[in-house]
């Protein structure tokens, strides 16, 4: 089975295609790693970038803490990593 690239799974979301991309990898992470990381990440990129964090679960603990700071995100599930694309709305 062919790996999908992570960047390419943004175009398969409502993520904007026309700005920027930034990639955080945290599988290796183990909790709260992964929220703080991407958290601090999404503070230091410009508003108009799209970050792609790859994980190895679905980051429920982030998803409250993105709506609240007014991101946007989907998450796709891809077999081996779970890809979760985060944008300013």
């Amino acid at each position: 089975m062919q790996q999908s690239n992570p960047t390419d799974i943004v175009d398969r979301t409502d993520a904007p295609s026309d700005r920027p991309r930034d990639q955080i990898d945290v599988r290796t992470l183990g909790p709260p790693e992964p929220l703080a990381r991407t958290l601090e990440r999404l503070a230091e990129l410009p508003e108009e970038t799209v970050l792609v964090q790859r994980n190895d679960r679905a980051p429920q603990f982030l998803y409250p803490k993105l709506e609240d700071r007014g991101y946007a995100f989907e998450t796709v599930d891809c077999g081996d990593e779970v890809v979760t694309v985060v944008w300013r709305v």
